[in-house]
């Protein structure tokens, strides 16, 4: 039986949506919940996950239709349909197993020969599989909750490159980030399974890496195997390793006794990781609060803790963006961050989980689990005594194979070399760490110019982000500046901006403004009038209360609040400018209270934060809430339910200078008021003495836009008549 999968309700006043993208084809096998589909509505960008799991019979709605809330998207075959599909999926299982035999005995590497033989018969005629016998895969993890596949964009090393613990192997690309995948152990780089440009799903094997001394005994593998059941000693070499060591001590294998040292250092970081699962279990989780009444999900934008840190109880964590807000998500108690469960940039719904933080008990053995013990024993620069081999022997299980052939003990001792090589790079991995850059933030630096050597990194880890580039580029291109001010006739040429001729993606904000002003002006009959209005009377009476002001209210007394007011105390008179109208319906609702949106300049772009029922607060009342929500939102601490709600909107559109401007409406509003700049001018006016004069006074445009479907010119007239009237009287109580 197909069960159809429909478009479901996203919030409250959402009636549809349109399909953006299709992540699905028609023949694809779906599970329970797995994203089907990209929804886009005037509220929020979603994904539709499958309601079953089954095979996509059909696909109802294409890219870029709009549809109703309960219209039907796809249809879903029964998970029966889909069985045959599944097995080859179930035959693909196998090789996880084979990651996870190498993964357990990581220090033995005995036990990886006998595997050889298994895969010998599987592919006879491929001896390479003998050199990879004791190798660990390197598979693609999972990079976010809804990604399932990655392409292969570069691979940064080849077969028989020698690779560190976390030097990056490869890069891939997915539909949300591009990033590069490292190395989970030391060793050498024996098969690349994914080539180039080759998609593939998370989990697939992508490479394998094969110990340091595998890649060049490689040939000689299969004549050792018979000697190497012969020595089986070697699994009680992780119990005592030191025992058989001191035997051959006396002869000269001691030598290869070093080189097993090396290798073991690979053993010893397995174990870090395990303790990192240990450190969560008494961890509290950090879940994505809900910012606002139609916020279903956000994206990390920066983590500003890491791994390791200790926070305190409500220390910010992260920064998250929604569609509505930015904001930081705090640390619900204090502790230490032991575990990130979202990386930069990912999508989550409400309710996710984000990080982990354990007690400050806990964080104790997250410190040791940094890899400093095997890199004590690395440096066994005291051979100088016997029982020091023996030592580092401890650590040297995996190359405990090639040990066994002692016979050419002259061989060992050339491998001993390529043992101090590995011990250089050591040092230089965390130069490397701190160098560490996915690929757009390194194609972004060739672009400005910018060496990452110079650049200190703010990402989580020290990890150099996209504004790191930008801030740098910036810095790079400021001393220009001051070299042209040396000439006195440009002294204040500004530095060119890091933006020319680049082409980067829209923010999640900046397309929802831009979506909201199209459907604003496409949707609505709208008109501008404007006015000239005499506020000589407010600023002198602003310039002798204002120092008061500030002392009693703790604000600077501006024009705004006098404007807001007014035209507050004439939306009361005229309440068809302050109504919605509804032409489906065929109703207008005229509200009973004044809701003020105020048009705020912010860093991410233009927002309007709202006070709630403003009809009934004093010229100080609103100051003081203009100057509380414009800084709330500049800052990013504003609410999500804060921006939404407004009946009537009020911009400073002089604010930089500009005289009037012909504001969009803020829909579903069918007002908006504009205050230009304030500025002194001579005109005529009429002294009760000396009759029509001309005098300098202080004057300001008001422009109302305002929607002629329910509007119409004389209202808007009668609307700024009275608010004119109102300002030019200067009657008002501070």
């Amino acid at each position: 039986m197909a069960s159809e999968v429909t478009l479901p309700a996203l919030g409250e006043s959402v009636t549809e949506g349109t399909v953006t993208r299709w992540l699905k084809q028609v023949g694809d096998t779906v599970a329970v919940d797995e994203p089907l589909l990209e929804v886009s509505t005037d509220k929020v960008d979603t994904e539709i996950p499958s309601p079953i799991a089954g095979t996509i019979i059909e696909i109802r709605a294409a890219e870029d239709d709009t549809v109703e809330v309960g219209a039907v998207l796809a249809v879903i075959g029964e998970a029966g349909e889909a069985a045959a599909p599944a097995a080859p999926a179930a035959a693909a299982a196998p090789a996880a197993p084979v990651v996870e035999a190498p993964a357990a005995p990581a220090a033995p590497a005995a036990p990886a020969a006998p595997a050889a033989p298994a895969a010998a018969p599987a592919a006879p005629a491929a001896p390479a599989a003998a050199d990879t016998g004791d190798a660990t895969s390197v598979t693609l993890p999972a990079l976010g909750e809804s990604v399932t596949e990655g392409t292969v964009t570069r691979w940064l090393k080849k077969v028989g490159d020698t690779v560190a613990v976390d030097e990056p192997l490869l890069e891939v690309s997915t539909d949300k980030v591009d990033t590069e995948i490292p190395s989970p152990v030391a060793g050498t780089l024996v098969a690349i399974k994914v080539n180039e440009d080759e998609t593939v799903e998370v989990g697939a094997e992508l490479a394998l890496i094969g110990s340091g001394a595998v890649a060049a005994p490689a040939a000689p593998a299969a004549p050792a195997a018979p000697a190497a059941p012969a020595a089986p000693v070697a699994p009680a070499a992780p119990a005592a390793p030191a025992a058989p060591a001191a035997p051959v001590a006396p002869a000269a294998p001691a030598a290869p006794a070093a080189p097993a040292a090396a290798p073991a250092a690979p053993a010893a970081p397995a174990a870090p990781a395990a303790p990192a699962a240990a450190d969560t279990g008494d961890a509290t989780s950090v879940t994505l609060p809900a910012l606002g009444e139609s916020v279903t999900e956000g994206t990390v934008t920066r983590w500003l803790k890491k791994v390791g840190d200790t926070v305190a109880v409500d220390e910010p964590l992260l920064e998250v963006s929604t569609d509505k807000v930015d904001t930081e998500i705090p640390s619900p108690v204090a502790g230490t961050l032991v575990a990130i469960k979202v990386n930069e940039d990912e999508t989550v719904e409400v309710g996710a989980e984000l990080a982990l933080i354990g007690s400050g008990a806990v964080a104790a053995p997250a410190a040791p689990a940094a890899p400093a013990a095997p890199v004590a024993p690395a440096a066994p620069a005291a051979p100088a005594a016997p029982a020091a081999p023996a030592a580092p022997a401890a650590p040297a299980a995996p190359a405990a194979a090639p040990a066994a052939p002692a016979a050419p003990a002259a061989a060992p001792a050339a491998p001993a070399a390529p043992a101090a090589a590995p011990a250089a790079p050591k040092p230089s991995r965390s130069d490397d760490q701190s160098a560490y850059v996915t690929p757009l933030v390194r194609k972004l630096a060739a672009e400005n110019g910018v060496d990452l050597s110079t650049v200190t990194g703010t990402g989580v880890g020290g990890r150099i982000r996209k504004q790191d580039i930008l801030e740098a580029a910036a810095a790079k291109n400021a001393p220009a500046a001051p070299a042209a001010a040396a000439a006195p006739e440009a002294p204040a040429a500004p530095a060119a901006s890091p933006l020319r001729g680049r082409t980067e993606k829209l923010t999640r904000l900046r397309k929802v403004i831009a979506e909201r002003m199209v459907d604003s002006l496409q949707t609505a009959a709208q008109l501008t009038t404007v006015v000239e209005v005499d506020v000589t009377n407010i600023s002198r009476k602003r310039d002798e209360a204002k120092g008061d002001f500030l002392a009693r209210e703790g604000v600077k007394l501006s024009f705004m609040p006098f404007f807001a007011k007014a035209a507050l105390d004439a939306l009361k008179v005229h309440p068809v400018l302050n109504a919605q109208i509804d032409m489906e319906a065929g109703t207008v609702t005229y509200f009973d209270h004044e809701n003020l949106a105020i048009a705020v300049d912010s860093e991410k772009g233009l927002l309007t934060p709202v006070i709630k029922d403003a009809g009934d607060l004093s010229v100080a009342g609103l100051a003081k809430k203009i100057a509380d929500v414009a800084d709330r939102t500049r800052t990013n601490k504003i609410g999500a339910d804060e921006l939404a709600g407004g009946t009537f909107t009020l911009t400073n559109t002089g604010s930089r200078g500009a005289l009037f401007d012909t504001p969009i409406l803020n829909a579903p509003q069918v007002a908006i008021l504009g205050t230009g700049s304030v500025v002194k001018r001579p005109v005529v006016i009429t002294d009760p003495q000396l009759g029509e004069t001309i005098a300098v006074r202080q004057m300001v445009y008001l422009a109302l836009t305002y929607d002629h479907r329910l509007v119409d010119g004389a209202d808007a007239a009668r609307f700024l008549s009275d608010v004119k009237a109102r300002l030019e009287s200067g009657a008002f109580d501070i």
